[in-house]
C-alpha cells in the first residue's frame, strides 16, 4: 500500500439495503482507503454480493450513505457511478458468451477516452496473454478460468480508479485461483489500484488484502487487518477449515 493511502476512496455509512420485503443489509459502516486491498468474507447468504451491487447502485440503499471520492453517490444511477471510476467484476462473471474475446473488452472500454484504448487493450493482454490469443475466439467457448480473466480484463478496460470484484475465485482450480489473486497483487502493487474484494475463499483473501471484515446475517461482525483476522480462532474455525 502507499502512502496515499491517507483518507477513503469509499465510505459505506450506516447501510441497509432490502431485496423486497427481506432486510439483507444492516447498518453496514465500513470504508476502503486509496491505494488499498480490502476484502469482506462471510458464509453463502451473508449479504457480501447485496453490499457490492448496493455500492454499485442496485439495489438502493433504504438507508445511510454511501461516499466516493468525496461525492455522495447514494442516489446516482449505476451508470453514473461508473463513470466517475469504479467498474464491478460481478459474480458469475456475465461476459457476452456470442461475442468475440475482444469485442467483450470493447464493450467494457464504452466508458474510457477512445484514444487510450490500444494501450489499455496492450496492458489487458499482459496481464492475461491468454486472451489475446484468444482474442476473436467466442467468449462463451473460453474455460471458466479465461472467461474470469475476461470480466476483469473488460472491468479494466474502463480505466477504473476503484476495482470492485465479486467471487473471482468462485469454481476455479487453485491453480487459477493463484493467477488470478497474483494479478491483483500486481494491480495494486505495480499500478496502485484500489481493489474491493468479496470472497468466500476466505484464505486467499485475507492473505492478499491489507484489511477485511467478516459480515454475517447482513452485519459486519469484525474487522482487522489481513494478518489480525487470519489469527483469529473464530475466523479459523468458520472460514479456514480445510482452507490452509
Amino acid at each position: 500500500m502507499t502512502e496515499q493511502a491517507t483518507h477513503p476512496i469509499l465510505q459505506v455509512e450506516n447501510v441497509s439495503a432490502s431485496y423486497g420485503h427481506i432486510q439483507a443489509l444492516h447498518d453496514i459502516t465500513m470504508d476502503v482507503q486509496y491505494g488499498e486491498i480490502v476484502t469482506m468474507i462471510g458464509a453463502n447468504g451473508a449479504g457480501k454480493s447485496t453490499l457490492m451491487m448496493t455500492i454499485f447502485g442496485h439495489p438502493r440503499a433504504s438507508s445511510g450513505r454511501i461516499i466516493f471520492d468525496g461525492w455522495d453517490i447514494t442516489e446516482e444511477p449505476t451508470h453514473h457511478i461508473a463513470r466517475r471510476g469504479l467498474s464491478l467484476v460481478p459474480e458469475g462473471r456475465r461476459i457476452f458468451p456470442r461475442m468475440t474475446v475482444l469485442e467483450n473488452l470493447q464493450l467494457g472500454a464504452e466508458l474510457a477516452p477512445d484514444s487510450h484504448f490500444d494501450d489499455d487493450l496492450a496492458f489487458v493482454y499482459s496481464l492475461f496473454p491468454v486472451l489475446e490469443k484468444r482474442q476473436n475466439q467466442r467468449a462463451g467457448t473460453l474455460s471458466g478460468g479465461e472467461q474470469q480473466m475476461l470480466a476483469i480484463g473488460r472491468a479494466l478496460m474502463g480505466k477504473p480508479r476503484f476495482l470492485m470484484l465479486d467471487e473471482p475465485s468462485l469454481g476455479l482450480a487453485p491453480l487459477l485461483v493463484k493467477q488470478v489473486f497474483d494479478v491483483l497483487r500486481e494491480l495494486n502493487e505495480k499500478h496502485n489500484m484500489t481493489i474491493f474484494l468479496v470472497e468466500q475463499n476466505a484464505f486467499h483473501a485475507l492473505k492478499l488484502a491489507h484489511r477485511g471484515y467478516v459480515l454475517v446475517n447482513g452485519r459486519i461482525t469484525m474487522s482487522g487487518t489481513g494478518e489480525e483476522l487470519l489469527a483469529k480462532e473464530e475466523v479459523r474455525a468458520a472460514y479456514l477449515e480445510g482452507g490452509i
